[in-house]
């Protein structure tokens, strides 16, 4: 029987790979539901195929709404309701940012398994979604590709085997470029990933290793280890996407092409594991390069180690800090090393070490969003 699918983020680069993972796996899934925020036509390009899917318009709503144009679902509570309305068996969250939040909650609640390429999601409210997760039997599955990698390695180790964990960082646009010039590069520059093909948020983010500072987080509070467990090394390269070192020393690695499909059809098929024509990675003539991370270059990794220690609440602030000083950055009005004196000045804090109730995340995330806004106001250009 074919799995009803739900794809939050549709217009997005996870939701476009997901359909080609869904088109290429001929029948074995049904599309039940197909979200965008803004992206009207894309959404009704992607949806096309797919004459039974129920389409979303997720982004706020304003002035009337149309009718007749075959979106049965508007704004971000229609977003919500959608999930819950639609019975899938497994919702593939692709939204980025704090906004994908709800969608992860209401996939929980509904009883579906998440698909979870929102790494926000569980950097500000692990509590919450693990317990909604016990409650409800769903799955929580990694689609964020060094998490996928963890999660098939721990399947096939297993978890009491397992010392420490490796995540792999392509180390962004700015990698190689002197130190000294970083206080003039562009946004654009930023936004220019030397292996990837993915947003603009998430390309900055990967820039200034923010991205990789979630992914810890992420990695600790989805496997149960503590920070001092987890490491991170430069990888270039982008094929070797996580490793675990054993109890004896030796380390296994998940490795293949840089291609996001291949993660995506392991979460959408999991437990089963099948033939997959994505990814595949031939060895002969390949050089892999590993290097430490220069805490210089990258202070916000840095600063997420110091949030994850400091609790669900440093957490919280360290992502919305973040989001406030990127978008500062796109516009000028910060430099680009001041993203991480945004992010250090918003975490000074306090944060309350637990955070548990919707109301009281929301609260923290406000507050560090006003805490850092007023930070870039004092270093705007």
């Amino acid at each position: 029987m074919a799995k009803r699918v739900i794809v939050v983020g549709a217009t997005g680069s996870i939701g476009r790979q997901t359909l080609e993972v869904i088109r290429s796996a001929r029948g074995a899934f049904e599309l039940a539901g197909l979200s965008a925020q803004r992206d009207e036509a894309g959404l009704r390009a992607a949806s096309s195929p797919y004459p039974g899917a129920i389409l979303c318009l997720s982004g706020p709503v304003k002035g009337a709404i149309a009718e007749g144009r075959g979106i049965a679902y508007r704004g971000p509570e229609g977003l919500v309701r959608m999930i819950r309305e639609l019975e899938a068996d497994i919702v593939v969250n692709g939204a980025a940012g704090s906004g994908g939040l709800a969608p992860s909650i209401a996939a929980l609640e509904s009883g579906a398994d998440l698909a979870l390429a929102n790494k926000e999601s569980v950097v500000m409210a692990w509590s919450l979604l693990a317990s909604l997760s016990q409650v409800s039997g769903s799955r929580i599955l990694p689609v964020d590709s060094e998490h996928a990698a963890l999660f098939q390695l721990r399947q096939r180790i297993g978890v009491g085997e397992i010392e420490e964990l490796i995540i792999t960082a392509s180390g962004g646009a700015f990698r190689d470029r002197p130190l000294g010039e970083l206080a003039s590069v562009s946004p654009n520059e930023a936004a220019s990933h030397p292996n990837w093909s993915m947003g603009r948020k998430i390309t900055i983010d990967s820039a200034t290793m923010a991205n990789k500072g979630l992914e810890v987080i992420e990695a600790s509070r989805l496997f149960g280890f503590p920070p001092e467990r987890i490491k991170v090394l430069v990888h270039p390269q982008s094929l070797v996407h996580a490793l675990v070192r054993t109890r004896d020393g030796s380390l296994y690695a998940q490795v293949s092409e840089p291609d996001m499909r291949v993660p995506i059809q392991n979460a959408l098929t999991w437990p089963e594991a099948r033939p997959c024509p994505f990814g595949r990675l031939e060895l002969a003539g390949r050089v892999f390069e590993f290097r430490e991370p220069e805490a210089a270059r990258y202070p916000l990794l840095g600063l997420a180690y110091e949030a994850l220690a400091a609790g669900e609440g440093a957490t919280i602030a360290y992502n919305a800090a973040n989001e406030v000083a990127v978008a500062a950055f796109e516009v000028r009005r910060i430099a680009y090393p001041g993203i991480a004196i945004v992010v250090a000045k918003s975490l000074a804090g306090p944060w309350p070490s637990r955070a548990v109730e919707l109301g009281s995340i929301f609260d923290i995330d406000g507050r560090a969003r006003a805490s850092a806004e007023a930070a870039v106001r004092e270093i705007e250009c």
